[in-house]
């Protein structure tokens, strides 16, 4: 068998990427981040891996990659590499869905948990040395409504589940999910406000395309309880961000746990810092301390499956986005 050439877009010295030697003995392999010798290299690329998560590599490769027949991006968000030149070639481009779902799943559940407990309380009162007895609330038997029910909206939807709560879950075509086990009612996006009257916690884990942009946006976040939490662990700009702060520095909603921002890092003096009814995670809500190897994990047996001939994991519809 010829050997296979990868290129990798990372810096060389990354210790997750020692995981590559893992593959077979002839691979040749190019670990580089300047665009100099990604361009030297890219006439003898068969696969790219591209592990920043953004466009400016892959540019530099595709115009002079013709034996160029896979990329996969370490990353599961690709919106920031979905610039014309990669949406426009035909080299198929997966990624790393669902490699990070578990930790994100149980961060939801943590989230809804810390409102739930009023933890911020206790912790309040432990700091202070008071003891004040107040109630607290079940997660079992309220409803959990899931925007984006894809492998990170089931992962939180199971754990939800588990824990007694009522499944709703919206989706761009519900079909696909009808009889999971987990969702009690599916909702189509036109549907979506409905599905969120009806919820105590409300989960974003839609993708960001042109469609989910500013999807969560006032009028849906004025159908939410006043008792509701709002939990995104999707992509910051799903949710229309001056609306939510509105609505809680209005207290017209309990809270928000919030894991991505429209800008991130968040800007110093940004209201989200200061909100006493936001839980606030600095978009490492998944950062588990091997997620970075589990994700080149994945590359790799999707790797033996393309040296198989077999199809692809995750192979993304680019014009959908995601």
């Amino acid at each position: 068998m010829t050997p296979i050439h990868l290129l990798v877009i990372s810096p060389p010295d990354v210790p997750h990427l020692k995981i590559l030697e893992t593959l077979p003995r002839d691979t040749i392999i190019t670990i580089a981040l300047d665009p100099a010798v990604l361009r030297e290299k890219a006439p003898d690329a068969e696969v790219v891996l591209n592990c920043t998560g953004r466009a400016e590599g892959l540019e530099a490769i595709l115009p002079n990659a013709p034996k160029l027949r896979w990329i996969h991006s370490l990353s599961a968000g690709v919106e920031s590499q979905l610039t014309p030149v990669v949406a426009a070639s035909t080299v198929p481009l997966t990624n790393s869905r669902g490699v990070y779902k578990e930790s994100l799943g149980e961060f939801v559940v943590a989230a809804a948990l810390f409102f739930a407990k009023d933890f911020r309380k206790m912790l309040r009162n432990q700091e202070a040395g008071k003891w004040e007895q107040f109630d607290v609330e079940e997660l079992y038997r309220q409803t959990m409504g899931v925007i984006g029910y894809g492998e990170i909206g089931r992962a939180a939807a199971r754990r939800g589940k588990a824990l007694g709560m009522k499944i709703l879950a919206m989706r761009r075509n519900p079909a696909k999910s009808e009889g999971d086990g987990v969702a009690d009612t599916l909702y189509p996006p036109e549907q979506m406000g409905d599905m969120i009257a009806e919820s105590e916690v409300v989960v974003v884990a839609a993708p960001l395309t042109p469609q989910t942009r500013g999807l969560v946006n006032e009028a849906a976040i004025g159908r939410m309880k006043s008792t509701a939490i709002l939990i995104n662990v999707g992509r910051g700009p799903v949710i229309h961000e001056p609306s939510l702060i509105q609505a809680l520095q209005q207290n017209r909603i309990r809270g928000a746990a919030l894991d991505v921002f429209e800008q991130e890092p968040l800007p110093t003096g940004h209201p989200f810092w200061t909100l006493r009814n936001v839980l606030l995670s600095p978009h490492c809500a998944d950062h588990t301390a091997d997620w970075l190897h589990i994700a080149v994990e994945f590359f790799v047996s999707n790797f033996h499956r393309f040296l198989a001939g077999e199809p692809l994991l995750n192979v993304v519809d680019k014009r959908a986005g995601y």
